[in-house]
This record gives structure tokens, C-alpha cells and sequence, in this order.
């Protein structure tokens, strides 16, 4: 697999590089946090909202080695993948991340996936929350489409 270089504004991800940025639950769980945002998360709240989602409990119910696993990997791991394909703008100074512009060529994947997260989860109501029921409506209609 080819590896990720460094984002220089816009420019087309493969369907290698799409379908790796996705293939990690934790990186889609930081997109979804981070979708529909206008300003900045600090990583440790987004951390935090992503380890409550991995153990299925309110992010305030979290305990301290669960969010410092998400945290750890986010800095060193998923959050500069993310940055490297242009698809979050990661602030080191400040440890803030944001979408970037290569989101919008992920998001209509990423709205393939969630089909598969489980329907009676605090990441499913949190995301039916945010979004309304267009977002599911689209996603029921995607898939139709695509078993026809």
C-alpha cells in the first residue's frame, strides 16, 4: 500500500488511501466526532468523546486509561495519517484538530460504514443526534442502491 505524503491543499485520494483512512474503527470514530464542526476540538476532548463511544458510556463515565489509549494513539497515530492526507488540519501548538478539505472525498465512504456500527450504541445516538434522520435516511437509500 502506497504510503501517505504530506498534504499540500487539495489533491484526489486514492481508493487505497481512502478505504486504509477508513479501515481503522478509531479513525472513522474521530471523523465522526469531528464532522459537521466549524471550530477547532482540542484532542483531549475529542479523545475523550471517542473512548466513550469505544466502551459504549457517556464520555464523563470514561476512566482514565481508556481515554489516555485513545489519546496516545490519536497524537501519534490516527491524527497524522488524517493530517497527511489532507483530511484534518492538525494544530501542534495549540492540540486542535479541524476537517480539512479532503474530508468531503472520505465522506460519502464514511457514511457507507456506519451502517455498521450498532444501532442501540451511545455513538449512534450521538451521531442521530447531531445529523437528524436525513443522515440515516441517506445512508438506508445508499445501501439499497447499492444491493440493487
Amino acid at each position: 500500500m502506497a504510503a501517505l505524503t504530506s498534504s499540500q491543499g487539495t489533491r484526489e485520494l486514492s481508493a487505497d488511501t481512502i478505504l486504509e483512512l477508513l479501515a481503522n474503527r478509531r479513525r472513522r470514530y474521530l471523523l465522526y466526532a469531528l464532522r459537521g464542526r466549524e471550530e477547532p476540538i482540542e484532542l483531549s476532548a475529542l479523545a475523550e468523546r471517542v473512548a466513550g463511544w469505544e466502551h459504549d458510556i457517556p464520555p464523563d463515565e470514561v476512566a482514565k486509561n481508556e481515554y489516555k489509549s485513545v489519546y496516545v494513539s490519536s497524537v501519534q497515530c490516527h491524527v497524522p495519517k488524517l493530517a497527511d492526507a489532507g483530511v484534518v488540519d492538525h494544530d501542534e501548538d495549540n492540540h486542535t484538530v479541524i476537517l480539512d478539505d479532503n474530508f468531503e472525498q472520505l465522506e460519502p465512504y464514511l457514511r457507507v460504514v456506519i451502517r455498521d456500527e450498532p444501532e442501540n450504541s451511545t455513538l449512534h445516538a450521538a451521531l442521530e443526534a447531531e445529523s437528524g434522520d436525513s443522515f440515516f435516511s441517506q445512508i438506508k437509500e445508499n445501501v439499497a442502491r447499492l444491493k440493487h
